[in-house]
């Protein structure tokens, strides 16, 4: 028996003539700009050509371009490792970028040349979103059907409390934590990437999955005091970074946050507990704008949390979703088993 299964991201450019292009091609996504079809091709053009610079720039800080196909290629492989087993089944995993190589056209033909048994789909977001997961997946669909793909498929929709994604995280907090808290009060922050609030009021269960993720993470790590309650205590808040454009966004917004806790000299532990590896937004973002921002507002200390990468609790957790998604009748398959979101919600799929 032979098991495909391929890990979806949303990929980046691997070179500066890359950038551009890749810009164009994320907001040429109908899932990301939700204007009339018509009109995408062009705003795609336009907002891409002057976000370049600023890009450019970005990827500058990171040798010119972005590390996360080579760290999604080394989940792949840590995951291929950790499923072999004497079962005699044949497991390989395949990577597909959304926005930048390899696409789902290329890894769709590369599948089939293998022509497996069966296939599973794991994207590498823990929390659903119809930017991520639904745009990653619909886009597979479709190159599945164009390179003849008809091996039974299953999907993993999202997994914000699976227990080795949390594990991993709490194990990699501990030592920023307790560096923070010899220096002053903590504030635990954690930190997604933001949606358009349109996108949100249209039933994107995205922000409720980070709440989930959050307080699971927040609860192992013992500080349970929410934004609002006692500001004596240590507490933690939910945030959102890297918004763009002029239209109101998820918040509260990261920064904002970071300038208003340092401002109060509190020690900051921020956790970046939407991405699975680290890219520009951690890297640049996180590491050098926000920590920048942190110290010239008082901060007692900024300590940034690493993000789960192949940490062998998080592989570990996604065997366990891919194991799961083969035994799963319906075909969609989620952490806990059973529909997690809302009824009507774009990701209420029946799972069992």
């Amino acid at each position: 028996m032979k098991t495909a299964i391929v890990l979806f991201n949303l990929g980046g450019p691997d070179r500066p003539d890359a950038v551009e292009p890749f810009l164009r091609n994320l907001f040429s996504d109908p899932a990301i700009l939700r204007a009339p079809n018509f009109l995408r091709p062009f705003l795609a053009w336009l907002i891409a050509r002057r976000r370049a610079l600023t890009a450019r720039k970005i990827y500058e800080a990171l040798g010119g371009g972005s590390p996360i196909l080579a760290n999604t290629n080394a989940q792949a492989r840590a995951l291929g490792a950790a499923l072999d087993d004497a079962s005699g089944e044949t497991f390989r995993c395949f990577v597909a970028m959304r926005y930048w190589h390899p696409f789902s056209d290329e890894t769709a033909r590369e599948v089939a040349a293998w022509q497996p048994d069966r296939i599973v789909l794991l994207p590498l977001y823990p929390q659903f979103s119809t930017t991520t997961t639904a745009s990653s997946l619909s886009d597979w669909h479709r190159a599945a059907g164009v390179a003849g793909l008809a091996a039974p498929t299953h999907s993993i929709c999202c997994y914000p409390v699976e227990p080795g994604f949390i594990d991993a995280i709490v194990d990699l907090a501990m030592e920023p934590l307790a560096r923070a808290r010899a220096k002053g009060r903590l504030r635990l922050l954690f930190s997604a990437h933001g949606l358009p609030l349109k996108i949100v009021k249209a039933g994107d269960p995205y922000p409720d999955h980070v709440v989930e993720t959050a307080r699971a993470i927040a609860a192992r790590l013992g500080v349970t005091v929410g934004v609002g309650d006692d500001r004596d205590e240590e507490s933690y808040e939910i945030c959102f970074q890297s918004r763009v454009g002029p239209v109101e966004w998820l918040g509260p917004y990261t920064d904002e946050t970071i300038a208003q806790e340092a401002g109060a000299g509190h020690a900051i532990v921020l956790v970046p507990l939407a991405f699975v590896s680290e890219h520009s937004e951690t890297l640049v973002e996180l590491d050098i704008e926000y920590r920048h921002l942190a110290e010239t507002r008082g901060a007692a200390a900024y300590e940034r949390v690493a993000t789960v990468g192949a940490h062998p609790a998080f592989i570990a957790g996604l065997a366990r979703l891919v194991r799961r998604a083969l035994t799963t009748t319906g075909g969609v398959s989620n952490d806990v088993g059973a529909r997690r979101c809302k009824a009507g919600c774009v990701c209420a799929m029946e799972v069992s």
